[in-house]
C-alpha cells in the first residue's frame, strides 16, 4: 500500500477551506432558520420550510465530504454540488414565475438572493473546485 492509498487526497486545501467554511456557514444559517420557522410558524409556509431544512441538511453534507477528503468523498461532493445547483435553479425559477407558492422565502428563493445569491455561487464554485481536484489528482 502507497503512501498515496493511506491517506485520503484533501480536498479542503487552498480554496477548498474556504468551501468547507462558506458551506458551514450556510449549515448554520438554514438549519438554524427552517428550525426556528419549522417550529414556530410551520402552517405558514410548509412547502418554504421543508425546502430550508432540506437545503441545511444538503450543505451539511456537502460540508462532511469536503472534510473527509478521498476519490470517493469527491465524487459524492460533486453529485451532491449538482443536486444543490438544480434545487437553486428550481425553487429560483419556480418562486419567480409562482411567487404565491411560497409565501415565505427559503434560502433558494430567487436563486438565494436573501443570502447575497451565496446559495448559486456555491455549488458552481464547488463544482470547479471538485472538477480541478479530479483532474490534478489524474495526472
Amino acid at each position: 500500500m502507497t503512501a498515496v492509498e493511506e491517506r485520503p487526497k484533501r480536498l479542503t486545501s487552498g480554496p477548498g477551506t474556504l468551501l468547507v467554511w462558506f458551506y458551514g456557514v450556510m449549515v448554520v444559517g438554514a438549519v438554524s432558520r427552517s428550525a426556528y420557522q419549522i417550529a414556530t410558524e410551520f402552517d405558514r409556509a410548509p412547502l418554504a420550510y421543508s425546502l430550508s431544512a432540506v437545503a441545511g441538511v444538503v450543505y451539511a453534507f456537502i460540508t462532511y465530504t469536503l472534510v473527509r477528503g478521498g476519490e470517493t468523498a469527491r465524487r459524492v461532493a460533486q453529485v451532491c454540488c449538482a443536486a444543490e445547483l438544480a434545487g437553486v435553479l428550481i425553487v429560483g425559477t419556480w418562486t419567480l414565475v409562482d411567487s404565491s407558492a411560497f409565501p415565505d422565502a427559503t434560502v433558494w428563493s430567487d436563486y438565494g438572493m436573501g443570502y447575497v445569491f451565496i446559495p448559486v455561487l456555491l455549488p458552481v464554485s464547488a463544482l470547479y473546485w471538485l472538477r480541478k481536484g479530479a483532474k490534478g489528482a489524474a495526472s
